[in-house]
């Protein structure tokens, strides 16, 4: 296989801008795209020569053991992070990193097959393992990067919004000082002009307060119109299906019960499940399960995300949830996903909980208040 790729390596890469050209948002330069492809194909080239020379122990030093090693990435590991680190910064969404290298396994099988060129089951085996590799290094990278991209974002906002909330308060307070003094002075009439100041910047600041108050319970308070829990938990399925096929996982998502709906911010809500399916894939052991499972009990609606992780380090049950707290070995992330989740979910009059499993996993649980559906579920 490896001369087939070295001999027709143009032909492969041209195939593959074509596949990209195809979709939208592509507008990469040859430079921003050196860590991608045509470096993979490279290396899988040398992954291949290698094992053919029976040198096992290089080919794992260029492109990594079966299941990677998040500790210390190969070759193709590195090129493939700074390859997902690209493509978020010219605003790729995560299935486009995947896609990008399933475009070259499909141009190499295509032409194999134009060609009539057989290659070994082993090498097939070599191949899924290089791609595997670079897809989970790539798409770890680039989940790291936007984790963090969404950190300072959200600090910015907040930061802008409290800094001009002290500004307006900073503007009104000065002028009521100001009119104030001028007042205690005792040369001007309090139902003078300058009264009138006083007056008018004390009524701008407790409008600017009550404003403000006005939002923080806009934001607190769920909405009441009621959606699908069914259509809900399909639309995290969607999400997280791709997470996985990366890692190799079975994903089991039960039936819902189409009568139960729930009620809050949709967007936000659902943010925070993929957040725990994220989190769940990352953290499961490879070729084991992560479930959903959504229900009722009593006034409520339960959603349980369960995992094979091998259990929490003991006392963390708690702390996990705390900003940039990170318990496991896995440390590609900042620390925020579950934080951010437990927010979310608070903000909609929701709990999420963790228990864990010794020895097994854990199962994270996110409770809502049960809302009738009083339409056709949408």
């Amino acid at each position: 296989m490896h001369r087939f790729l070295s001999n027709n390596r143009d032909d492969l890469i041209a195939r593959c801008k074509a596949k990209v050209a195809q979709r939208p948002r592509r507008a990469a330069t040859a430079v921003q795209l050196a860590n991608g492809i045509p470096l993979f194909l490279d290396q899988l080239i040398q992954t291949l020569e290698a094992q053919d020379n029976g040198e096992v122990d290089e080919s794992f030093r260029i492109s990594g053991a079966a299941g990677g090693d998040a500790a210390a990435l190969s070759e193709m590991g590195l090129s493939a992070a700074a390859h997902g680190k690209e493509l978020l910064e010219l605003g790729y969404s995560v299935d486009q990193v995947v896609h990008d290298y399933g475009d070259l396994c499909q141009a190499i099988t295509d032409l194999a097959v134009e060609r009539d060129a057989p290659f070994s089951v082993d090498e097939f085996r070599t191949l899924n393992r290089c791609l595997d590799n670079a897809i989970a290094d790539a798409v770890t990278e680039f989940g790291f990067w936007r984790d963090a991209s969404v950190a300072l974002q959200q600090s910015a906002e907040e930061n802008e919004r409290l800094g001009m909330l002290v500004h307006e308060l900073r503007n009104h307070l000065h002028t009521a000082s100001l009119a104030f003094a001028a007042l205690e002075s005792g040369r001007l009439p309090i139902g003078g002009s300058t009264g009138t100041v006083l007056k008018r910047s004390l009524s701008s600041l407790a409008a600017l307060l009550n404003l403000s108050l006005s939002q923080v319970r806009a934001a607190a308070e769920p909405p009441e119109e009621a959606f699908s829990l069914g259509l809900f938990v399909a639309d995290a399925k969607n999400a997280a299906s791709l997470d996985a096929s990366a890692k190799g996982c079975t994903f089991s998502v039960a039936d819902v019960d189409v009568s139960l709906g729930i009620a809050g911010n949709r967007e936000r809500l659902l943010a925070a499940l993929v957040n725990l399916l994220h989190n769940a894939f990352k953290f499961t052991h490879a070729n084991t399960e992560v479930a959903l499972v959504a229900y009722a009990e009593g006034d409520h609606v339960l959603l349980d995300v369960k995992d094979n992780c091998g259990g929490l380090p003991p006392g963390t049950t708690t702390s996990i949830f705390q900003p940039f707290v990170q318990v496991g070995d896995n440390k590609s992330g900042l620390g925020l996903g579950l934080s951010i989740a437990r927010r979310n979910v608070e903000a909609d009059g929701g709990v999420l909980t963790v228990r864990d499993l010794p020895g097994a996993g854990c199962i994270f649980t996110i409770k809502l208040p049960r809302r009738q559906l009083h339409e056709r579920p949408k």
